[in-house]
């Protein structure tokens, strides 16, 4: 099968062409955790999108980044 959509790019092509080639459990495999990835994707932008329109709002206040760090770090389970 050939996917050359204008709107596919050529990586993209080569890697479907790529994942074509291997067996269908793979496929079904690699296929869930693309479209997992591209949710995610669909799910920050709506997050930033979000964000974006409240501080043209004006409801964004100043940070300190120490406190950004250490939420981060509390969240994530890093020191």
């Amino acid at each position: 099968m050939c996917y050359n959509s204008p709107r596919m790019t050529s990586v993209f092509q080569e890697a479907i062409a790529e994942v074509e080639r291997l067996p269908a459990a793979a496929q079904d495999k690699i296929g869930e955790e693309l479209l997992l990835h591209v949710d995610k994707l669909r799910q920050l932008r709506a997050k930033l999108d979000k964000g974006m329109q409240s501080l043209a709002r004006g409801e964004g206040r100043e940070l300190r980044i120490e406190d950004v760090i250490k939420r981060a770090r509390a969240q994530h389970g890093r020191r």
